[in-house]
């Protein structure tokens, strides 16, 4: 995770979801919603039988897949903080060197991504969606092991990270389609946008939490000489959490393991898709968007921890005021999709997300950096939220497993080419702060460029209707 710059977008709801307790609290009007909706579950799905009880009402299994839902979400949220966020410092503490840092997460998520193909195929030998997400998960904190045993040890190879990290981003990626055509079959239209925008909110904290945690682990660790050896501990605690997170996943319904209606595409069909059409318009937008936040995304923390020469500490901070950005607006921003809609918020969010780069080279003074990351984390958490309702406002069910596998790879592919673009203008121009400042312009510039894009996404059906 890097500044100004969330996870990938691979779209898995847990990571840009919410809600404020385990225990999902709702408001009156939130549970007059779930009536309604259990009382369609009730016609459409059969009761349920689980370990716990003979038959479970639709009811229960409804509230039980939320309560799920947000523990699985919140565990995530700490692997990514504690675990996945400190790669780049750990290969930066290593000695692997600044360029090798920044493209540690990019190259093995193209590389990752084209693992995930196997994912409509593995869903088809095992039957069930959930199934293949589970497996990914447990695979994904298994992948956590060996930077556990590197950590202790204090040496890696390059060649080994890049194995290991892509097997990671391999699981992530290829759970996240069949997540959301899962998720879609257990969670209420149309109490989506309030659910997911709460859940965030404790995704958020939980994953402030595990970054916290790990900064200031690191700063002791540097006072006692055992800097590289604290990252065992944070690994550690990443892989539980992601243990947790599949048992969550492995207890929450599957009504339909594949919908009757389900279809996987072949390749040509999916480009078909991908290329036209109101879907297609929005996944390439999202995919341009991607180059221009990856040009500098990978670059902010090597240009830290090596040329501001911050300590863990004052990184930590710094990128955790853009999560306590997320988690503060995340509930106001899922309102606004509730009265304005998604496109609207989507616009919101790509203008805001536009200038953050460049304003790195208006000043490196440490509290202009934190203002800018506050205003980062207010527009990341619009323009993720927005894009992930809209990816189930214009994707249909039935071939959202294999719309979304294609957009995975063509989000890794821009991943990697932003990357190249931003680590070819740095070593073009000499690794200095000087030519730092130079790849976060150019983001800006290419993110500025794509908004050209979002004018052809147009609303959907149900927003223009509102407008009307």
């Amino acid at each position: 995770m890097y500044l100004n710059e969330p996870q990938p977008i691979f779209v898995s709801l847990p990571d840009v979801s919410s809600a404020e307790s385990n225990s999902v609290s709702l408001d009156r009007e939130e549970s007059e919603e779930i009536v309604s909706s259990v009382r369609v579950l009730n016609r459409l799905v059969p009761p349920i039988t689980s370990k716990w009880t003979a038959i479970s009402p639709p009811s229960e299994v409804l509230k039980r897949d939320l309560q799920l839902s947000v523990v699985d979400g919140s565990a995530n949220g700490v692997t990514v903080g504690i675990g996945e966020t400190f790669l780049p410092a750990f290969v930066l503490a290593i000695g692997m060197g600044e360029v090798f840092a920044a493209l540690i997460a990019a190259v093995p998520q193209l590389l990752g991504s084209l693992l995930q193909l196997i994912s409509p195929d593995a869903i088809r030998i095992l039957g069930s969606h959930k199934r293949w997400v589970v497996l990914c998960a447990t695979l994904q904190a298994a992948s956590l092991f060996p930077l556990i045993v590197a950590s202790w040890a204090g040496t890696i190879s390059p060649a080994a990270v890049l194995v290991i990290a892509s097997l990671y981003w391999a699981t992530s990626l290829g759970g996240g389609p069949a997540w959301n055509t899962w998720q879609g079959t257990i969670i209420p239209r149309h109490i989506r946008p309030k659910f997911f925008a709460r859940r965030a909110k404790l995704v958020q904290i939980m994953t402030l939490a595990g970054f916290l945690m790990g900064g200031f682990a690191l700063k002791a660790g540097q006072m006692y000489g055992a800097e590289v050896r604290v990252f065992s501990a944070l690994f550690a605690t990443a892989l539980i959490c992601r243990v947790i997170s599949a048992a969550c996943l492995a207890l929450q319904s599957e009504p339909y393991p594949i919908p009757q209606d389900m279809r996987f595409l072949t390749l040509g069909e999916q480009w078909h898709h991908f290329s036209r059409g109101a879907s297609g318009r929005l996944l390439v937008f999202a995919v341009a968007m991607q180059v221009g936040v990856f040009i500098s995304g990978p670059f902010f923390v090597p240009y830290m921890l090596k040329e501001l020469h911050y300590e863990y500490h004052h990184y930590a901070l710094l990128i955790g005021s853009s999560f306590l950005a997320k988690f503060v607006t995340l509930p106001w921003w899922g309102r606004v999709a509730h009265r304005m809609g998604a496109h609207r918020l989507l616009w919101i969010g790509g203008l805001g997300l536009t200038p953050l780069a460049i304003g790195w080279d208006v000043s490196s003074n440490y509290y202009w950096l934190l203002v800018l990351q506050l205003l980062a984390g207010t527009a990341w958490a619009a323009y993720e939220l927005a894009l992930v309702l809209l990816f189930f406002e214009t994707i249909p069910e039935a071939e959202r497993t294999s719309l979304l596998t294609l957009y995975n790879v063509a989000n890794s592919l821009a991943l990697a080419i932003g990357s190249v673009i931003g680590a070819s203008i740095l070593n073009g121009l000499g690794v200095s702060a000087n030519s730092y400042l130079w790849v976060f312009a150019a983001s800006s510039v290419c993110r500025g460029l794509a908004l050209f894009l979002l004018k052809r996404v147009p609303a959907t059906s149900a927003e223009q209707a509102a407008v009307a």
